[in-house]
């Protein structure tokens, strides 16, 4: 495709040494590495500082937000070490050219903040009532630049998975895009399917993940660079963890408005038809704008 141009290029390290079994293995190496990454925390804090498991987990704490979003960074290390040894790439090959990258980043990365603040701003307003607490202003600017560099850590490590190895490794055995568009993000929506939540729910959750997934695979190969995705992904996280949280609920860490469990919108239950609220085509729509955005961003 025309408007994929750019991809060719992006893919043509992972056609060097390509093939379904050579992906099926650097796949499962990878997931495997992540999980016993995990494992060996588990260990760790079990031995040491029992008390700070579920904090780690929970996310409900700075410190337990910020190293669970740091730990990404191990998922992000099997990922070029399997590049690496398993299809003899380098790091920048997942990439693109970083300079590159970094440039289509930045120019992505801007219009998306300034939209998702736009429509921070527009009504409907939530009702301070509703408020359980907020931190103080200025110590949730001190954690801001940590906060932002585990999120980028996190979000890091998912692209250099899903748009740079899977997507390149797809695209080289696949020329058809939707082949490689719907099973990179197929995968994608499964790691986001939730056991602890209720079907409907994860299912609300997982075909978010893949509208999105679907944005940030077609900025990618539009763009030839993970730098779109990158600001995509970085801009929606930043957001979701930065302003709004359960006080004391998952990943609130760092959230700078705290809410009451009882005054948030009802999780979807089991018995609950989905879209019976609109919150999932409300948010399908803000994920088209943002991806409007970003289009428009890298046509400048």
């Amino acid at each position: 495709m025309r408007r994929y141009r750019a991809h060719d290029a992006f893919v043509a390290p992972a056609r060097l040494r390509s093939s379904l079994l050579l992906l099926v293995l650097g796949f499962t190496a990878i997931e495997l590495g992540h999980y016993a990454t995990y494992d060996l925390i588990d260990a760790l804090l079990l031995a040491r500082r029992p008390d700070w498991l579920t904090a780690f987990y929970t996310g409900a704490t700075p410190l337990g937000l910020m190293a669970q979003l740091m730990s990404f960074a191990g998922l992000g290390g099997f990922v070029v070490l399997v590049a690496r040894l398993v299809h003899k790439r380098s790091a920048a090959s997942l990439t693109g050219p970083p300079r590159q990258a970094l440039r289509q980043f930045l120019a992505v990365l801007w219009p998306l903040a300034a939209l998702l603040l736009v429509i921070e701003i527009l009504p409907p307003w939530w009702s301070r009532d509703a408020l359980d607490h907020s931190r103080p202003l200025a110590a949730w600017l001190w954690l801001l630049p940590a906060a932002l560099m585990a999120i980028f850590v996190q979000i890091a490590a998912e692209e250099l998975l899903y748009r740079g190895y899977l997507q390149q490794q797809l695209a080289a055995l696949f020329a058809r895009p939707v082949v490689w568009l719907v099973l990179t993000n197929l995968a994608f929506a499964l790691a986001h399917w939730t056991l602890a939540a209720s079907p409907v729910a994860s299912l609300h959750y997982a075909i978010w993940a893949f509208a999105f997934g679907l944005c940030a695979s077609d900025l990618t190969a539009r763009a030839g660079t993970l730098g779109p995705a990158l600001a995509f992904h970085m801009a929606n996280n930043a957001f979701a963890f930065l302003l709004y949280g359960e006080a004391g609920g998952p990943s609130s860490g760092f959230a700078l408005f705290l809410f009451a469990p009882e005054t948030l919108a009802p999780a979807l239950g089991a018995e609950t038809p989905l879209l019976a609220n609109g919150q999932l085509a409300q948010e399908l729509a803000v994920l088209g704008l943002m991806w409007l955005a970003a289009r428009r961003a890298l046509t400048r």
